[in-house]
Order: structure tokens, then sequence, then C-alpha cells
């Protein structure tokens, strides 16, 4: 990977630019950070958020003595370690247990929101406008197979490869910004990496392939029009569908099939709304409530590798539509038409 552009707090100073500037100017870089860390936006968010609050409660003691960039990133890794005092590892179903068979599956209780990685829009943590080689290979840093691998990790480790590997820190910047040597950093970096070797994420399509942005297209006409003979073309011998904030989860096109026409046929008649999410290529998912009524179900992550449809997930948090920037309601009944926002 090349190293991503540069900061716009880099090497800045207070005195360059209001401080308040150059905090919101860092907002996307730092969100990164702390979603790979936490596996959550809504954390992210609130770790970010708290981290600009230090940060301008103690301008006065700024004063320049090291980057603005390093000062920030200190106060936002203190953050996230002490979110992470949870012993609670957030992961993806597929990581909690085996596949269940359509036949055999019950949905049961929701698990709390802390038990899952959760999705976050891609223009909340990468600069989508950058160069293209650069923004695939960021994408893939938030994956959510590699997010979920990132929880394995004791919070330094974690840091030292996040800031290493995905934002291209030097060792020797990692340990001024962590306050250890750059030997402990190297150190973090081999024990990680021997970790996540363990955890490797499956091979994927980038979302830039045209050949997957062609499937996403076939498959989005496939799911409203609710044919699952072309819906079952699309997929390989060994997708998995998931369903956060359940643990099941299915496993090959035959229970997939099944799950839509049986338990999941609540589906039929949604309309999706395309967007970027965790580096691939998903969906909005809105439910039929009445004739020309849609509102909001799941956020659907579509992953794909060898021209066919990979991974399934869907997170049934309609609440995570508004952070996505989504419209409350696919509205098109007749009398509501002329109305303002209603789609």
């Amino acid at each position: 990977m090349q190293p991503p552009a540069s900061s716009p707090v880099q090497d800045a100073a207070p005195a360059t630019a209001s401080f308040e500037q150059l905090l919101e100017a860092s907002r996307r870089e730092l969100t990164g950070y702390c979603y790979r860390m936490l596996g959550a936006a809504s954390e992210a968010e609130d770790a970010v958020q708290e981290t600009m609050l230090k940060a301008w409660s103690r301008k006065d003691s700024f004063a320049g003595r090291s980057a603005l960039r390093t000062w920030l990133f200190r106060i936002a890794h203190n953050v996230c370690v002490d979110m992470l005092r949870s012993p609670q590892r957030r992961a993806r179903p597929m990581d909690l247990g085996p596949s269940t068979r359509t036949a055999d599956a019950v949905l049961g209780a929701p698990l709390t929101e802390g038990v899952f990685v959760q999705p976050i829009p891609d223009e909340r943590v990468i600069d989508t406008s950058g160069d293209p080689a650069v923004v695939a290979e960021l994408r893939d840093t938030v994956r959510l197979a590699f997010v979920a691998a990132l929880q394995h990790l004791p919070p330094l480790q974690r840091s030292a490869l996040i800031l290493c590997e995905v934002l291209r820190w030097s060792a020797a910047e990692v340990a001024a910004l962590l306050e250890v040597t750059p030997a402990s950093v190297n150190s973090a970096l081999q024990r990680a990496r021997r970790t996540l070797a363990d955890h490797a994420p499956a091979p994927h399509m980038p979302l830039e392939n045209p050949a997957h942005k062609l499937l996403l297209a076939r498959y989005l006409r496939a799911f409203e029009a609710y044919d699952m003979d072309l819906l079952v073309s699309l997929l390989r011998d060994d997708v998995v569908l998931s369903m956060p904030p359940f643990d099941l989860w299915l496993s090959g096109p035959a229970d997939v099939r099944a799950w839509f026409v049986g338990k999941g046929s609540v589906c039929e008649g949604g309309r999706l709304i395309p967007i970027d999410v965790n580096g691939a290529g998903g969906f909005a998912n809105y439910h039929v409530v009445e004739p020309d009524l849609w509102k909001p179900w799941a956020i659907q992550v579509i992953e794909t590798d060898g021209g066919r449809i990979v991974g399934h997930h869907n997170f049934l948090y309609p609440e995570m539509f508004e952070a996505f920037g989504l419209p409350a309601v696919i509205d098109e009944r007749p009398a509501a038409k002329d109305q303002p926002g209603t789609e």
C-alpha cells in the first residue's frame, strides 16, 4: 500500500488556522482509526467526539511541542483504550458458532448491539475522492472481516498495526504517540501479524471492479423482483447469509433460497438504495408496509469474489439509516408524490 495523502493536520499548528478548523479537518481520519479500533460506527463517533472535546479543553497546553496529528491521535488512542476495557470482543455471527440449516433455523432473542462488528459508510472513514489505488487499499482495511480480525488483538497491537500498516506511520512516530520504544512497536507489530494470519479475510472483488458493479446491479434487479432463480444464480457455493443482531447464519445457495422463500419472505416487495459500506457494495433495504410505502429494515453488505456473491450480511438496525444519511421512508403513494422529503 502506498502512503495515503498527507493529513491536513499533519504538521500544522493552531496558529496556521483556527483550532476548530484543524480539529474538523482531522475528523474523517480519526473516525477511521477509532472505527478500526472499536468495530462500531456509533462507538467511533463517540470516541471522536470525546477526542475533540478533550483536545479543545487542552488546546492551551498543546503549544506545538509535537505535530498536532500526533497529539490528536494520542488522545484518540487513550479514549479508545478506555472504551475497550469491556472484556467482550465484537465479532461477526460466523465467528460465534457453526452455521445452521434453514430447516432448523430459529432466530431467538436478538443479542445486544455490542456483540457484533457494525457497518459504517465508506465516506465517513475514507477520502473516496483520493487516488483510486489508495482508496481501494484503504477500503480493504474497513472490510467487515478485517475489522473483526482486528478485534482479536490487544489494544497496543491493534493500534500499532492500524497506525503502521493502514495509516503508514513510521515505528518511531507510533512509539512517540503510544509513549513506548520503537522496539516495542516492532514487537507488537510482529505479534499482531501472527494473530491476523490465523484470521485472514477471504479474497474479494474490489468495489471499483466493473464485474463487481455489474453483479450488484443484477442482484438489485433480482432482489426487488424477488426472482429467486436469478438471485441464487448469483451466489457462490460457499455463500454465507448473516443477520445481526441475531447470531444465526446460513451457508450455501440452497439454504439462502430456503430462507428467502420461508421465514425471510417478509423481504418480498422490498426496495433497495445502493450505498458504499465497509469497502464493499451494499444496499439500504426498505420493507414494504403498505402499497407504495417502504420503511427502513436493514443495511446490507454484499461481498463478492470470482463473479459471485460470497457474503450477504444484513444488519437489522433500522435506526442506523439516519446515520447513513438515508431517507426515513420511501413514500410513493399518490397523495405523497408532491410532498418534499418523502424519498
